[in-house]
């Protein structure tokens, strides 16, 4: 993605894009300048480098990933290890974000701007080879740490997935889970379907550890529509369930009126469920705001009215009626 222009370039206000492409727009001194159209001032992270697509088009990008040979570059390699046995498998992303990200920009100028690496204390920029890594631990006083001093420390890379158990993956708690990678076979085909069938079979998943970065991760290697699929782990500290959290102690017992009523709700509304059936909103509400921008359309923004607070029981039956009148 380009963004509207680099810092030190002709300044331009984000207007709608002309015909030819370039867009037009006059500076606080009314100068004529060019420049780039509005919406290359955001992007969403699964399209970098691509202009919003128009219309129903864009909603194609989400379609993109379900494509056979599609999905991310390949970014670590190694091998999966079970005592002597060695699967090649390089690890690639299987899980894109679609939100966008926007960039901020100067009001007056339309420029993006600089975060730079400024001293509290000085106030004024300090270069790359003037940092070190510090943790604090009282309110402004803080331990320095040299680089040398963070590698002793930094988990040995040595390219493996080690696994240590197989268990079934319906055990497994899914608020552990963190991030999905895809394994693929490299050159090691024979091997990879081996274990892939073998535990499909079985019903099984494999438990172990990989390190990624500076990080070693707790993982789960599981079979999933044809592959072999690596999903990080959470260490046990890392989440804290509900029970343990002041704000569930003593909850109130329902009342069996209410209680009856809200289980006739959940009977009504229950059925088979198809992720297909949500669609990010947000996302398709945004690049309709960008075609109308693009239009020159003008945005009115209307103030939503705030929903009438209901008692509990009358929410329930008003609830139910609704339901039961479709």
């Amino acid at each position: 993605m380009r963004t509207a222009r680099r810092s030190g370039d002709k300044p331009a206000n984000p207007v709608p894009v002309s015909p030819a492409g370039k867009a037009h727009g006059k500076t606080p001194s009314g100068t004529i300048t060019e420049q780039l159209p509005v919406a290359e001032a955001f992007e969403t992270k699964d399209r970098k480098s691509k202009k919003p697509d128009k219309g129903p088009a864009a909603g194609k990008a989400a379609d993109e990933s379900a494509k056979p040979g599609a999905g991310g570059r390949a970014f670590w390699s190694g091998s999966i290890t079970i005592g002597l046995v060695n699967v090649p498998v390089r690890l690639q992303s299987m899980v894109k974000d679609t939100s966008f990200s926007f960039r901020l920009l100067h009001r007056t100028d339309g420029q993006p701007l600089r975060y730079d690496r400024v001293c509290s204390r000085e106030g004024r920029v300090i270069p790359w080879t003037e940092t070190v890594k510090g943790y604090e631990i009282r309110k402004g006083e803080f331990l320095v740490f040299e680089p040398d001093e963070l590698k002793a420390v930094m988990p040995e890379s040595d390219r493996k997935i080690r696994i240590s158990k197989f268990v079934h993956y319906l055990s497994l708690d899914p608020m552990y889970f963190e991030n999905s990678y895809v394994l693929v076979p490299d050159r090691s085909e024979e091997a990879y379907n081996l274990l892939l069938t073998a535990i499909s079979e079985m019903n099984l998943a494999a438990t172990g550890t990989i390190t990624l970065r500076t990080k070693e991760h707790p993982v789960v290697v599981h079979a999933y529509r044809g592959g072999l699929v690596l999903t990080t782990l959470r260490y046990v500290d890392e989440v804290t369930p509900p029970d343990a959290m002041e704000a569930f102690a003593g909850l109130p017992v329902p009342k069996e009126t209410e209680l009856a009523l809200a289980k006739r709700i959940i009977a009504e509304l229950t059925g088979d469920f198809s992720l297909s059936d949500f669609h990010d909103r947000y996302r398709e509400a945004i690049e309709a705001l960008i075609e109308k921008k693009l239009a020159g359309e003008k945005i009115v923004y209307e103030e939503p009215h705030p929903e009438e607070a209901k008692e509990l029981m009358q929410a329930l039956k008003e609830t139910l009626a609704t339901l039961s009148a479709k």
